[in-house]
């Protein structure tokens, strides 16, 4: 082979090897790793079709301004009403059953699913990426910080997340600081005309450990549907503050009202009642939201915050 021959073949194969090696780029480009609840995970960077199971992973996503493709058949919050345009957001199946032809004709590239839809994750894996975006009862607050992470990455704006966690830092260390001075406070979810109420190491942990509110001294039992109790315990208990979650209210259902149940002899002799220290929380916030998302959990902090400043 002459030598212009033999140049010609090395520019040919330099030229190849920077086609390969911004390919390659393009590819490692195409990922980013985050993390989920199940640790290290690789997921598609700027996905064009995504899926959403988990409605703490929506509010992040509506925070952030990102897109959604599919939403599931389910009541949503009024944070999170303009998801509830089918015709925009086509409806993929419930939380607990997925509605596995339409996930396959929407082709997605990821999949957020979470606590409600975790049995169903490995199937769900099938048809694209999963981020398990779960959050457990223990250290909520670090897995909502997590999440919001993740999806922020995941989206390409990881500045936007780090911004709403700086900014939801600074608004739990303003309730802080005035739950401390408020005695002791009681969680109590109404549900059907029954009440149970809810302590530290529950699922809202965080209003103990996180926002700083103080329990009761009576050591309350750690369970899926809390501890179910009596007006007489309010009573005997008799704590400064009852912070009132009306479940029927959370999920659309008609049912005995948190406020009328409530407004009895009994409760009326308590000190929350006679200080007015009795707040109605966002149920929907803290019940289909669980604080999970920064705009539910931004709501509840503006909510605490106003309660305990007055």
């Amino acid at each position: 082979m002459d030598m212009q021959g033999l140049w010609t073949r090395r520019q040919t194969l330099a030229g190849l090897g920077v086609v390969l090696a911004l390919s390659w780029s393009a590819a490692q480009a195409a990922n980013v790793k985050v993390q989920d609840n199940t640790g290290e995970v690789s997921m598609p960077l700027q996905p064009k079709t995504v899926l959403v199971y988990d409605l703490g992973a929506l509010d992040i996503i509506q925070t952030l301004g990102g897109a959604v493709h599919g939403v599931p058949n389910q009541a949503l919050p009024p944070l999170l009403a303009g998801y509830k345009d089918a015709a925009k957001y086509p409806q993929i199946g419930s939380l607990f059953e997925p509605d596995y032809e339409k996930i396959k004709a929407l082709k997605p590239d990821l999949i957020i699913a979470g606590n409600r839809t975790l049995p169903k994750i490995d199937e769900l894996k099938k048809f694209a990426p999963v981020l398990d975006v779960t959050i457990g009862d223990g250290d909520q607050l670090t897995q909502i910080y997590r999440n919001i992470r993740a999806i922020s990455a995941v989206y390409g704006v990881p500045q936007k997340g780090a911004a709403e966690i700086k900014q939801i830092e600074s608004e739990i260390a303003d309730v802080k600081s005035k739950a401390q001075k408020q005695g002791s406070a009681l969680m109590l979810m109404t549900n059907g005309g029954k009440m149970s109420v809810y302590g530290p190491g529950s699922r809202f942990d965080m209003l103990y450990t996180v926002f700083g509110v103080q329990p009761i001294k009576d050591k309350i039992e750690v369970s899926k549907h809390g501890q179910a109790v009596s007006f007489e315990y309010l009573l005997k208990t008799n704590p400064d503050w009852m912070l009132v979650l009306d479940r029927d209210a959370a999920i659309s259902r008609e049912g005995a009202s948190a406020q009328k149940l409530l407004d009895n002899k009994l409760v009326h002799a308590t000190k929350a009642w006679r200080n007015q220290h009795i707040v109605y929380l966002n149920a929907a916030n803290w019940y289909l939201l669980s604080n999970a998302g920064p705009g539910a959990l931004r709501e509840n902090l503006k909510q605490l915050s106003d309660a305990f400043g007055k």
